[in-house]
């Protein structure tokens, strides 16, 4: 679905990652079960995840110095076993199951819409993973990345302006020739606000089948797909 005439000069396709790329709720559910049978998996995953923001808002704050994703997760994590009571792991199941996030799998559409777009774009991750997550991910998943960029490389969680302006700066473009590709509104808010065109992906699953998330159109969106071949049905690719 187009909603405004996206530019004809965009080169590069930048995209989130988790939600949008890949499924994390479901990953990290089943991770959490295989090495904790008796934990319900999906309240782990929510909480794990919901600890996201207010980790990196302390950040932000400068209460905490620069910290990359993999020990913000970790952070989370020791105190999610407290709280779901399981201090008796061991520090290499620690370690392994914080990894969750390196093993996620890309929704079913993901690989082949990439290797698609890449024939008339460049495809960029922009996340706030580290560069060795997400390189991990990329190597398993089979993701086909011309570059990897991560906050790790502005030193700045998005939605930093560090960040979307960073990709333009990297290929020496304009901020309206970089396209952000993402599963969440206020992402691509942030993305327009520095002048970027922006994607919106549905994933009306990112939570749980169990939880629908709303995946209405925003006008300002430059283009509304259901998936990645979606996506590049509309791009010519």
């Amino acid at each position: 679905m187009t909603l405004r005439p996206p530019h004809p000069s965009a080169q590069i396709l930048a995209f989130d990652i988790f939600g949008t790329v890949v499924d994390w709720h479901s990953g990290v559910a089943r991770e959490v079960q295989t090495i904790l049978p008796d934990v319900d998996g999906d309240a782990f995953a929510l909480a794990w995840r919901a600890g996201y923001q207010p980790a990196m808002r302390r950040v932000m704050s400068g209460e905490v110095g620069w910290t990359l994703i993999d020990d913000l997760h970790r952070m989370i994590l020791d105190g999610l076993l407290a709280q779901f009571g399981l201090g008796g792991l061991s520090e290499t199941q620690k370690q392994h199951l914080n990894k969750a996030w390196h093993r996620l799998d890309p929704w079913p559409d993901v690989v082949a819409g990439l290797t698609r777009l890449k024939q008339k774009h460049t495809l960029c991750t922009l996340s706030n993973g580290n560069i060795g997550l997400l390189t991990n991910m990329a190597k398993r998943g089979g993701l086909p990345w011309d570059c990897i960029l991560s906050a790790e490389v502005f030193r700045a969680y998005k939605p930093a302006p560090a960040t979307y302006l960073g990709v333009a700066k990297v290929f020496d473009l304009p901020p309206e020739q970089v396209m952000l590709v993402a599963a969440h509104q206020d992402d691509l808010a942030a993305a327009r606000a520095c002048g970027l065109q922006t994607v919106y992906i549905e994933r009306p699953n990112e939570f749980g089948a169990a939880r629908p998330k709303d995946v209405s159109p925003d006008a300002a969106n430059s283009l509304h797909a259901k998936d990645l071949l979606a996506l590049a049905d509309q791009l010519g690719c």
